[in-house]
């Protein structure tokens, strides 16, 4: 996969999180979640774009940290939304999916980036 064709892959997941987060209750616990989400997921998407600028290889790995925290992060608050059964699993899992995806791609280019 391209750098162009991950961040385009990063900057969907982000619009399907935003998506998700907005479809939420306007409660407390809706609020709190779609904050959270939606940040998270933002980040994924525009630290992934800072990376592809990093001028050295040790700040494209501390970026690349980053993108990795926080994709994990959206898998978080993702699945705490089907644990609270706040949104239908059936409607979760293809979003579960890209953010496990995205992370393991993101971990994978770190180590290779490591070596």
């Amino acid at each position: 996969m391209t750098k162009n064709e991950l961040k385009a892959r990063t900057k969907n997941f982000d619009h399907r999180c935003i998506k998700l987060a907005v479809s939420l209750h306007d409660n407390k616990l809706g609020n709190h979640i779609q904050g959270q989400l939606i940040r998270c997921s933002s980040s994924v998407a525009a630290n992934y774009r800072a990376t592809c600028l990093a001028q050295s290889k040790k700040s494209f790995i501390a970026k690349l940290s980053i993108v990795i925290e926080e994709s994990d992060e959206s898998l978080f608050w993702i699945e705490f939304i089907a644990e609270e059964k706040l949104i239908n699993i059936e409607k979760l899992e293809p979003l579960m999916k890209e953010a496990d995806e995205l992370t393991a791609i993101f971990i994978a280019s770190r180590k290779t980036a490591s070596k």
